[in-house]
């Protein structure tokens, strides 16, 4: 009688385990926002050398930009400007948002700053697509 049941058993654990290990693997179903697919050199390069310049109230930022044939081939159709300020806690993130967007083939933004700062400001090239390249290197622009 016992000889009988234990194959029954193991079939049955077998079974589960088999469930178990499915459900712990999947994932949460969340699915990401839809990406482009990557080619290798399919992709936009970063703006470079990012600097401002203050003139009273008014703010120049200014950077540079090439298309790298091997790495990053695609051409920005636009700049956009991301600026954060210092935040109200120590620890607490920087929130970047968009300050503006320079048409291609400029490498210049200028706005008025109010209030007070530090500001910090980074720009990132979109190309066709939304493709996006990496940020530059952030800037902290100072009270004039």
């Amino acid at each position: 009688m016992m000889g009988r049941g234990v194959p029954r058993y193991f079939g049955l654990v077998m079974v589960l385990s088999l469930l178990l290990g499915v459900a712990a693997v999947s994932g949460c179903g969340k699915k990401g926002p839809p990406r482009t697919p990557e080619k290798p050199g399919q992709a936009v390069a970063a703006p470079e050398e990012l600097t401002a310049r203050i003139s009273g109230s008014e703010l120049t930022l200014t950077w540079t930009h090439a298309v790298d044939p091997k790495n990053a081939n695609l051409a920005p159709r636009f700049f956009e400007v991301s600026m954060a300020v210092a935040p109200d806690c120590q620890g607490c993130p920087f929130i970047f948002r968009p300050a503006g967007q320079t048409s291609m083939p400029g490498t210049v933004f200028q706005m008025t700053l109010d209030g007070t700062g530090p500001w910090y400001f980074r720009v990132q090239a979109v190309a066709d697509h939304d493709v996006r390249s990496e940020y530059s290197k952030t800037v902290v622009v100072e009270e004039p």
